[in-house]
């Protein structure tokens, strides 16, 4: 059975939305957990001198777990992504990395991009209270823990700026180039998300190959 997967174009790139099941998030969840209870784990799979992330932990999935539990999954929604945006098929699909981080109070991502062709975000954890912060004197302002994706300058009848309220089985396909961020947030509970990089056919990502 193959996602559904919803090709949004806010502005220029167009983005994918969908849902991950549950099962494919405990399983996740567990890895994880697994590794953050193992000290040597840990620091084995220890991934935050290669990311940006201003967080507590990032941590890389081993290739095991990735090519039991993510590979298939991944490319399935990497396809559909692309036959619903360009209407090509890809026939490649490489992955580049797979991480998870873990991101608690007051940490955050700065604005970056990423490697590959595709990436994407997959929320396994997401704290109630992300955004009814009593602490916060602008009531109206609803960006903590939400990540906010940037491309080119707001004109009239044109975004810049497509903002997502992450909730746990939430998944988001983009652009590797396509800048994000992650604002921080104000709660004792973890938000755990993972993400990918991963290359395509070059034929269909190099949109200027000569003919």
């Amino acid at each position: 059975m193959i996602n559904t997967v919803n090709v949004l174009a806010p502005f220029g790139p167009r983005i994918a939305k969908l849902k991950i099941s549950k099962s494919l998030i405990n399983k996740i969840n567990k890895e994880i957990d697994k590794i953050v209870d193992n000290q040597s784990l840990s620091k084995k799979f220890d991934y935050s001198k290669e990311l940006v992330g201003q967080v507590s932990q990032e941590l890389k999935l081993s290739k095991n777990f990735i090519n039991k539990y993510l590979k298939s999954f991944l490319f399935k929604i990497t396809k559909n992504y692309i036959e619903k945006s360009l209407n090509k098929k890809i026939t490649k699909f490489k992955i580049k990395n797979v991480w998870v981080v873990r991101q608690f109070e007051n940490e955050y991502n700065p604005i970056h991009y990423h490697d590959g062709h595709i990436s994407g975000v997959g929320y396994l954890k997401v704290p109630k209270s992300l955004n009814d912060d009593t602490r916060s004197h602008k009531q109206n302002v609803k960006t903590h823990g939400t990540i906010d994706f940037i491309h080119g300058s707001r004109a009239f009848l044109s975004n810049s700026i497509y903002n997502h309220q992450p909730k746990v089985g939430d998944m988001i396909l983009f652009p590797n180039y396509l800048m994000h961020t992650v604002y921080p947030f104000q709660s004792g509970e973890e938000r755990r998300s993972f993400s990918f990089n991963a290359e395509i056919d070059q034929k269909i990502a190099n949109v200027f190959k000569h003919e």
